[in-house]
């Protein structure tokens, strides 16, 4: 008879962590897909857009000296050092500090002469003598330099006299913001409260309560830049300085647009 009641005592104990271990397994299914998939019918997104304007902080540009010559790449070389450092030295004199001068490029191309033979017909190629290959009759060499200014009442004034200092080619003139992080975070604040407020007024008209943040996603816009920058006039001598352009940093917009789904209670 005591055998009889351990058996029934397994027996129930069996069936007992049996159906524990199918609850458990109910609900940790459950809670799986709750976790790792929202349903779609259970959850909807709302979407919110920032904007920031800010009046630029830096101004960017990009001067190069371009040295052509002969076969004597050693002279050209010192030619374009030169005269690269003499534009260096005028935008230091300027009140720009060095780390914001940086060399972006350094390019040495060989320059060829081509030989035309013409087509010669094909009974006469064996009194013919063989086309000569190209010839490198010399080499050019161009240096090209980044330069930020942040004191935009000098500009102008580099901005003219970078050329008469060394520099033969000029490109590029821009305005930025050096530190973006600011004014992308005041533009994000501003997104995430229209979401919120978006998703609010769905909930409400839709009768239902938001449930958890489920996922956050975050774009930008094209930035939008105004500025106005005249250039110098024609017809200036090279041995007279040349009036200063008239330099507008206008402003940037910064524009980030984030995208909220929320659970549905």
């Amino acid at each position: 008879m005591m055998d009889q009641k351990v058996k029934n005592y397994l027996g129930v104990a069996i069936i007992i962590a049996v159906l524990l271990f199918a609850y458990a397994a109910v609900r940790f299914v459950e809670t799986f897909s709750r976790v790792s998939e929202p349903s779609s019918f259970r959850s909807f997104s709302v979407s919110g857009d920032g904007k920031a304007i800010r009046v630029p902080d830096v101004a960017t540009f990009t001067f190069s000296v371009i040295t052509e010559g002969g076969k004597n790449l050693s002279t050209l070389q010192e030619q374009n050092t030169e005269k690269v450092n003499k534009a260096i030295a005028f935008v230091k004199s300027k009140g720009v500090d060095a780390k914001d001068i940086q060399t972006q490029n350094y390019n040495v191309s060989p320059r060829y002469q081509y030989y035309n033979c013409g087509i010669v017909p094909y009974s006469q190629t064996e009194f013919t003598k063989p086309c000569p290959p190209p010839e490198i009759m010399g080499y050019t060499i161009t240096q090209t330099v980044l330069v930020k200014v942040r004191d935009f009442s000098k500009v102008g004034d580099i901005v003219a006299g970078v050329v008469l200092n060394g520099a033969n080619s000029f490109s590029g003139l821009s305005f930025t913001i050096d530190d973006k992080t600011k004014v992308e975070n005041e533009a994000r604040e501003t997104a995430i409260a229209k979401a919120k407020d978006k998703a609010k007024a769905i909930a409400e008209a839709g009768g239902f309560q938001i449930g958890r943040l489920l996922s956050i996603d975050e774009g930008y816009g094209q930035p939008y830049y105004n500025a106005k920058a005249y250039g110098i006039g024609g017809g200036t001598e090279a041995s007279v300085s040349p009036p200063a352009p008239i330099i507008e940093p206008g402003s940037e917009e910064v524009d980030i647009t984030v995208t909220l789904r929320y659970e549905i209670k």
